[in-house]
C-alpha cells in the first residue's frame, strides 16, 4: 500500500481550515516557514483571556476560552516545534487559573452559547475535575515541553501531575476508552522526566487490548480508539506495551483508510456541517504526519 500525497493535498485545499492546511504543510516538509505560518494560524483562536476558544476543538464552537481549546492550542505549539509561540507562558498561566483545588481540571467551563456544542461539553459539570481532558492536556504539555524544559516548572502543570497521576493510580476496573487513550499517551510524554510514570505503566496496561483497538462505549456504532491514537511516534515507551505486529497491522489499517477524494474521515459524529469538515482536514494532517513519523 502507499498514499497518494497529491490527492491528499487537494483534499485539504478543497476541505480543510485554514490550521489545519498549516499543519499538513508541516508535516509534508514545508520546514521551519511552514511551521511559523502554523503558528500564526492558531492565533486566530485566541482569546485576551491567554486561552483557546472560537471552535478549535471542532465540537466545540463557543468563543470562550475552554480547556478542550487549551488541549489543541497545545497540540499545535508541540507540532510547531522548534518554532515558538510567545502566547505559551499566558496559555499555561489560564490553564493555572481555570485548575480546581484538587489539581484537575473540569471537562468544560461555561457556555453561553452552546450552538452546535457537543452535548458532553455543553452539559459538562465545571466543579468535577476530569482526569479525561487534565490528562490530555498535560500530555501535550509535555511533548512542548520536548523544546521547552521551562514548561516542566509551571505550577500548573505540577498540580495537573500530581492529580493525574493519583488519579490513574486508582483505577481498578477497565477506563473509558478516552480516559485510557489519554493517560497512556501522559504517561509516554512524561516519562522521559517522570520516573513515576513509568512506574504506572505497569498498572494501566493491564487494560490495553492485544491489537491495540479500544471500543468507546456509548459512542458511534463502530467507534474505536486505535493504538495509533495513542501510540503514533515510534520508539516512544508506550509502544513497550504493544506486539510490533500490532503496530504494523495498524499502520496498513491507517494507511489503507485514505478516501477517494484524498481524505481521511472519522468514526464518531460530529455536531454541526463545519465540525465534520474540520474534523476529517484534522485526522487526514493528523494520519499523513502519522505514516510518515512511521516511515510509510
Amino acid at each position: 500500500m502507499s498514499i497518494d500525497l497529491t490527492s491528499a493535498a487537494s483534499f485539504m485545499a478543497a476541505h480543510a481550515r485554514v490550521l489545519d492546511r498549516r499543519r499538513f504543510e508541516a508535516a509534508t516538509g514545508g520546514g521551519d516557514a511552514a511551521k511559523r505560518a502554523l503558528v500564526a494560524a492558531l492565533d486566530g483562536y485566541r482569546n485576551a483571556d491567554g486561552g483557546y476558544g472560537w471552535g478549535l476543538e471542532p465540537d466545540l464552537r463557543a468563543t470562550e476560552s475552554q480547556p478542550g481549546g487549551a488541549q489543541h492550542a497545545l497540540e499545535v505549539i508541540a507540532d510547531a516545534a522548534p518554532v515558538a509561540t510567545p502566547h505559551l507562558g499566558s496559555l499555561l498561566d489560564w490553564l493555572d487559573a481555570a485548575t480546581l483545588p484538587d489539581g484537575g481540571l473540569p471537562f468544560a467551563l461555561p457556555i453561553a452559547d452552546t450552538t452546535a456544542c457537543a452535548p458532553f461539553w455543553a452539559q459538562a459539570d465545571p466543579t468535577e475535575s476530569s482526569l479525561q481532558i487534565t490528562a490530555a492536556i498535560a500530555a501535550r504539555a509535555h511533548r512542548v515541553a520536548r523544546q521547552d524544559a521551562t514548561v516542566l516548572d509551571h505550577p500548573w502543570l505540577q498540580a495537573a501531575m500530581r492529580y493525574c497521576f493519583d488519579a490513574i493510580g486508582r483505577i481498578d476496573t477497565a477506563p473509558f476508552a478516552y480516559v485510557l487513550s489519554f493517560s497512556l499517551q501522559l504517561l509516554d510524554a512524561a516519562a522521559d522526566s517522570q520516573p513515576e510514570a513509568r512506574d504506572l505503566f505497569a498498572h494501566l496496561g493491564r487494560y490495553v487490548p492485544g491489537d491495540g483497538a479500544v471500543p468507546v462505549d456509548g459512542g458511534s456504532e463502530g467507534e474505536t480508539l486505535h493504538l495509533l491514537d495513542y501510540a503514533p511516534e515510534p520508539g516512544r515507551p508506550v509502544r513497550e506495551l504493544l506486539d510490533p505486529a500490532a503496530v504494523a497491522r495498524d499502520l496498513d489499517r491507517l494507511e489503507g483508510g485514505q478516501l477517494a477524494d484524498g481524505g481521511w474521515d472519522v468514526d464518531y459524529a460530529s455536531y454541526s456541517p463545519a465540525a465534520a469538515l474540520d474534523w476529517r482536514g484534522y485526522v487526514t494532517a493528523n494520519a499523513v504526519a502519522v505514516l510518515r513519523m512511521n516511515g510509510r
